[in-house]
């Protein structure tokens, strides 16, 4: 299966050259994981980033079977920024395949995003700017747990608990511990 690579830029144009240097790196993240369907690479110039060294930001998006591994990175240069994103990306393949490898991670989250929608404006009533869907795929807790640290949501995961058939949510506390929310129709 061919892997789909795009790369998208922000506040800056593209060039042919980081454009090949892009694509012949990330085409070596199929010699370390299969069944990718597509690479995302957002790159962007972020002119009002406090730190001058910080104002090219490199992110990387795998999807795949059943999988989605995401890594950002900052630096002073793109191209530094991007290989700092690559390298983080790689250590976090590893991670994930010795983690599916243990425990037999067979069906994880996949985030499928909609597009944002224009705010409506009410005048003194919250609005929602931006909606997502997802599928929920069953898994259990620790699995959850993995994959919510694998995609870096630092606050919280919502999943399909496969044991319980019931969604929940799993979220994490002030004090560095985790929390599940468990639903139930009333």
């Amino acid at each position: 299966m061919e892997t789909k690579t795009v790369i998208y830029g922000k506040n800056l144009e593209i060039s042919e050259r980081i454009e090949t240097y892009v694509t012949r790196k990330t085409e070596k993240f199929e010699k370390f994981l299969t069944n990718i369907e597509e690479v995302r690479i957002d790159l962007a110039y972020l002119k009002t980033a406090r730190n001058a060294d910080d104002r090219y930001v490199s992110q990387i998006t795998i999807r795949g079977k059943g999988f989605i591994l995401r890594t950002e990175e900052r630096a002073d240069e793109l191209s530094a920024a991007f290989d700092k994103s690559f390298d983080k990306m790689t250590r976090q393949i590893e991670r994930f395949k010795g983690k599916r490898g243990r425990m037999r991670l067979e069906k994880v989250f996949v985030d499928t995003a909609a597009p944002e929608i224009e705010p409506e404006t009410v005048d003194d009533e919250p609005v929602i700017v931006r909606r997502k869907k997802f599928a929920l795929v069953p898994m259990t807790e620790a699995e959850a747990l993995d994959q919510m640290q694998l995609l870096g949501h630092e606050d919280f995961f919502v999943f399909y608990n496969g044991n319980t058939a019931a969604v929940n949510v799993l979220y994490k506390r002030m004090d560095g511990t985790f929390g599940l929310i468990e639903t139930e129709i009333a």
